[in-house]
């Protein structure tokens, strides 16, 4: 029995906890959830809302967004002011409540570091935590420097942006780099390398043999980096990382292939984990009519590797989802060729994956029993919170844990159209025009109801970043 009496009190809810499904609500105070369980054994509240049977969750917690990656409209470092605004917007009406951006630059990161934690602080609907890029060696000479900073994740782009879309800024890393980075990072408590898996050599010369046969359709994409090509680097990742006794994370992981190859090294008892993302579980090429909307990178694949993607997550050997959103206005994305333009030239990336993230989930996981809902948070919310160092702060409905909490409504529909996202205009995505079923009533941030039926209720600012020490994120 809590005895203070709390500032929130939900109800009537079936709450999913880190010890099962319970039929009961939660009490928040000062942004801390402070009571789970039977209605009886809860205090009264300031205020109270009635879940109406829906389900309660922890907030879904997106690891792999990409604020400020648009380079056309904006300089770095007011795109990703602007982004962390207009984003994080959508997350909250989308029920996420945390999210783990990429910093991208080719400068040195750590004497941007005040800059990057006041970016999201002014303009954040959500608390926030960061990953670096490692793409330049004095990015790999800073990753302890880094770790003091609360940074203990870095990504390595082990593929061909380099070639395939060079306005983004980022060096290819070969086989040495690789190895550096996972050396380093093995020497870091909590600390992760993070691998973009896609061999450069292979889709060099495929899609030079593409395009000499004129080609130009979402398929040619696909094949242009072939499933094999992404099963080549994981093998490599996987085996550098038993080399290294490091710790590896592959990011969007699209083929079936992959989920074979990490299921292999996993067995061994090697740290090699994978994060799928919503566009595989949901799409493939076949879709024509997705255009180049539909190019992102790696490529969407066939049904083979849809269904095994979909496995791996009940197996456990796909343990993460995340989004890989990108922002970009429509005319940067199409290169002003129009949705069904130049697929060779157009920018690699879905858009408002933050905020399609648990709709999307909901309505091809849970309501096409895939997943069960206890299954569902775990590889969207838990597991993500404890892969970056921010569980139990995050990723739970238990006392202690931030109030971050998405009231869930099964049955409630809705078409994706113009209207349907509030992130940056205008709004796009692979899902466009399709229907979602499972989306959320209430979107709950550190205890203060932000969304409530569409309804935006907060501004934003006043957020804070994760830093993650060599035991996590600290509880309030």
């Amino acid at each position: 029995m809590v005895d203070a009496t709390g500032d929130l009190r939900v109800t009537n809810a079936r709450v999913v906890t880190p010890n099962g499904t319970i039929s009961g609500g939660v009490v928040a105070k000062d942004g801390i959830i402070v009571g789970v369980g039977a209605e009886s054994n809860l205090p009264e509240a300031d205020r109270e809302i009635d879940a109406e049977g829906n389900y309660l969750i922890p907030g879904f917690i997106d690891p792999h967004v990409h604020w400020g990656l648009s380079r056309y409209e904006f300089e770095y470092h007011d795109g990703l002011e602007h982004d962390f605004e207009t984003e994080t917007r959508g997350a909250v009406h989308g029920g996420v409540t945390t999210v783990v951006n990429f910093l991208l630059q080719k400068e040195p990161y750590v004497p941007d570091m005040d800059f990057f934690k006041r970016a999201g602080e002014e303009n954040s609907y959500i608390d926030f935590g960061y990953h670096a890029i490692v793409h330049q060696d004095h990015h790999v000479e800073e990753i302890e420097d880094l770790a003091d900073a609360g940074i203990r994740s870095y990504k390595v782009f082990f593929n061909w942006y380099k070639h395939a879309s060079p306005e983004l800024g980022i060096d290819h890393s070969d086989a040495g780099r690789t190895y550096r980075v996972l050396d380093k990072v093995s020497d870091i408590p909590g600390g992760v390398v993070m691998f973009h898996a896609e061999n450069e050599d292979l889709a060099i010369e495929r899609r030079k043999e593409l395009q000499a046969e004129g080609r130009n359709d979402l398929e040619a994409w696909s094949e242009a980096s072939p499933n094999v090509a992404e099963a080549m680097q994981i093998e490599q990742i996987g085996r550098l990382t038993e080399y290294t006794d490091s710790r590896a994370y592959i990011v969007h992981m699209s083929t079936g292939e992959g989920v074979d190859v990490c299921e292999r090294f996993q067995d061994k008892g090697v740290n090699l984990h994978a994060e799928t993302l919503p566009a595989f579980l949901s799409h493939t090429y076949e879709q024509d009519d997705l255009g180049i909307w539909g190019k992102i990178s790696p490529p969407l694949r066939g049904e083979a590797s849809k269904k095994r993607l979909w496995e791996g997550i009940r197996t456990g050997v796909v343990d993460y989802v995340g989004t890989d959103h990108c922002p970009h206005k429509i005319e940067f994305k199409e290169k002003d060729t129009g949705k069904h333009g130049d697929i060779w030239d157009a920018i690699p990336g879905d858009n408002n994956g933050i905020e399609y993230f648990l709709p999307a989930m909901m309505s091809e996981g849970v309501n096409e029993n895939r997943i069960s809902m206890e299954r569902l948070v775990e590889v969207c919310s838990t597991n993500n919170a404890k892969r970056w160092g921010l569980y139990p702060r995050k990723g739970a409905i238990a006392e202690g844990s931030d109030a971050d909490m998405v009231i869930v409504d099964l049955e409630k529909s809705t078409v994706v159209d113009d209207d349907f996202y509030h992130t940056m205009e205008p709004r796009y995505s692979t899902y466009h025009g399709e229907e979602f079923t499972g989306l959320p009533t209430h979107t709950i941030v550190g205890g203060e109801v932000v969304v409530e039926d569409g309804k935006l209720l907060a501004e934003p600012g006043g957020r804070e970043y994760l830093p993650r020490g060599p035991e996590g994120v600290a509880l309030e």
